[in-house]
């Protein structure tokens, strides 16, 4: 195919902030996805703002969650017992969210604030993505200052306490854990079980909470590795950590290929604006071509969605404040970095299609790859109406279309950094089709978009 510089059929969508509540969110019939209650589906865009009960008063809740909405965000991932000394510093209210750090007594003037950003990103038809406790509460490890606080026993009364205080709340998604993998030769697993179960109690029974956990990175198991069957955990969650160039989609692709089948997704990327490998003296601070890479490639694999996160914004840094791993600016400014802005075009992108028939299909492409950062992946609709292919660094592949319906097929380019699409040639089936993107080299990512004859879609990304 060649370059194509045909003129620009549709720009971007404005994005314009509803206010709409949350519907309560479940597991779609295929096991693949998340839907709301109405059936439609649900494509996760998280941010991560850990900090974000710890650390915000109610004006800069209003003013992040308003923003996030705004760029088309629709989960945001917060901690209850918070990181950054969340036990011992208190909000800034002058709370802290337990007395005498026990956790069978949970202090309700410091969840009185929880309570409204909840009520908040609900009106804003935001879902709130709850972890309990970060891990340091159990497991401090070199990093955090805890204290360690939880056992078996006061594990299931805290989560029981969580879950019937927002029992109502149809914005909650429940995620268990907090950046640490139970070790071995301890009771780390029945602890986190103990929690999620207390959880389930609380909330009352299993059809009535959506939960997850969140680990550190592994080589290849997330929250799989250890609770896959458990009852409690609906869908799988990744932590692939903060360097670049990880092979992020082989995570995806473990967990969508196990069984019993659950939705997967990577829920801690590399940050924008965090230290490449934690040195940044050495490697710098992550770019978006880096992350946008990895989001594509997960998605693509079979993610049910994706999260994204800003260095400043999860631990909502200010100059006052003493920032962890060198952030670069504060988290207000940091609210408008790239990413944050270009995160919405996957969303629109993948919902532009049928989106609970997809699945990964990398037959698509004809050439054995070499897993590295050109890494080309495909997904297509199941009954082969649609088909599409991300090229991470613009090069030259051949495609086999012998899966897809029918035997004439329109393309449209359609460009991450950007959200437009511009259209491309018209293609007859064939099992080895020559594809150049419009462009090659580091930063210049593309999605080839395929589309039957047969069916009349419009341009991708609306």
């Amino acid at each position: 195919m060649r370059r194509i510089t045909k003129r620009i059929i549709h720009c971007s969508i404005l994005l314009i902030s509803i206010h709409t509540v949350a519907q309560t969110l479940r597991v779609s019939d295929n096991d693949r996805f998340l839907v709301k209650e109405n059936g439609e589906p649900f494509f996760w865009l998280a941010d991560t703002a850990w900090e974000l009960f710890h650390r915000c008063d109610r004006e800069e809740v209003d003013q992040y969650l308003e923003k996030r909405a705004s760029q088309g965000f629709n989960v945001i991932q917060a901690v209850a017992l918070a990181e950054i000394d969340g036990l011992n510093d208190p909000n800034p209210y002058g709370h802290k969210p337990l007395v005498d750090n026990n956790p069978k007594s949970p202090n309700p003037e410091y969840f009185e604030h929880v309570d409204y950003v909840i009520g908040k990103a609900n009106d804003l038809g935001l879902y709130i993505a709850l972890l309990p406790t970060w891990g340091d509460k159990l497991y401090t490890a070199h990093w955090g200052v805890g204290p360690e606080v939880f056992n078996e026993d006061n594990a299931r009364a805290f989560g029981k306490w969580l879950g019937n205080r927002y029992k109502d709340r149809d914005n909650i998604i429940w995620v268990i854990g907090g950046d640490r993998n139970p070790r071995d030769n301890t009771n780390d697993v029945a602890v986190y079980r103990e929690m999620a179960e207390g959880v389930v109690d609380g909330v009352g029974g299993y059809d009535e909470t959506l939960m997850t956990f969140h680990p550190q990175p592994t080589t290849l198991g997330g929250s799989s590795q250890w609770f896959h069957s458990d009852k409690w955990l609906d869908f799988n969650m990744h932590q692939t950590g903060h360097c670049p160039d990880k092979l992020t989609f082989k995570h995806i692709v473990h967990d969508y290929n196990l069984d019993p089948i659950k939705p997967v997704l990577d829920g801690e990327p590399l940050y924008e604006d965090h230290p490449n490998c934690f040195k940044p003296d050495e490697f710098g601070h992550s770019i978006p071509e880096d992350i946008r890479k990895e989001m594509y490639w997960n998605v693509f694999a079979g993610a049910f969605g994706q999260t994204y996160g800003c260095h400043a914004v999860w631990q909502m840094f200010t100059q006052e404040r003493e920032g962890i791993n060198r952030p670069l600016r504060p988290w207000m400014v940091a609210l408008d970095l790239p990413m944050a802005n270009q995160a919405k075009h996957l969303k629109n992108l993948m919902l532009s299609r049928p989106f609970l028939s997809r699945i990964p299909d990398q037959k698509l492409i004809v050439e054995d790859q070499v897993e590295n950062t050109d890494y080309v992946v495909a997904t297509r609709d199941r009954d082969g109406s649609y088909a599409m292919v991300y090229f991470p660094t613009g090069k030259e592949i051949h495609v086999n279309l012998e899966s897809l319906t029918g035997s004439a097929f329109g393309t449209w380019w359609f460009d991450p950094r950007t959200g437009i699409a511009f259209s491309g040639e018209d293609l007859r089936k064939s099992n080895t089709i020559k594809i150049n993107p419009p462009s090659s080299g580091k930063g210049h990512d593309w999605v080839l978009v395929i589309d039957s004859k047969n069916r009349d879609f419009d341009a991708p990304g609306l």
